[in-house]
């Protein structure tokens, strides 16, 4: 248990396929992600909602997304939704104010793999 003050949080993974261009910015949807969950891709820590990590891959003309996030139990499904949210809007603006573009295929929950425990205690620990 953590200490009174601290919420008790978990990691979850959460997974997503999206359709994108070959030249098309491969850290745009990790940044929708990012400013879904905690309003901006440039803040300070902590995160808000959900400590997280996103994994783009490349994958015969799909993007496959892995999603890395600790959060309190409660959230989960919060953060599941918002994710999937940003990820349904297809497009994020960048800085430069160009438009990277993609088209969501499908989502779903996944086991935290044996190789990313020891990152997601650090996603928990904060």
């Amino acid at each position: 248990m953590r200490c009174h003050d601290r919420r008790v949080h978990q990691a979850f993974v959460h997974t997503a396929t999206l359709i994108m261009g070959a030249d098309a910015d491969l850290g745009a949807p990790g940044a929708a992600v990012t400013v879904a969950l905690c309003g901006h891709w440039e803040h300070e820590p902590p995160c808000p909602l959900a400590a997280h990590h996103t994994r783009a891959t490349r994958v015969e003309g799909e993007v496959r997304l892995r999603i890395l996030f600790a959060a309190e139990p409660t959230a989960e499904q919060t953060v599941r939704e918002r994710i999937d949210a940003a990820l349904a809007a297809g497009e994020l603006r960048g800085p430069d104010g160009s438009v990277t573009r993609w088209r969501w295929q499908s989502s779903q929950r996944d086991e935290v793999a044996d190789a990313e425990r020891a990152h997601g205690r650090r996603l928990v620990r904060g």
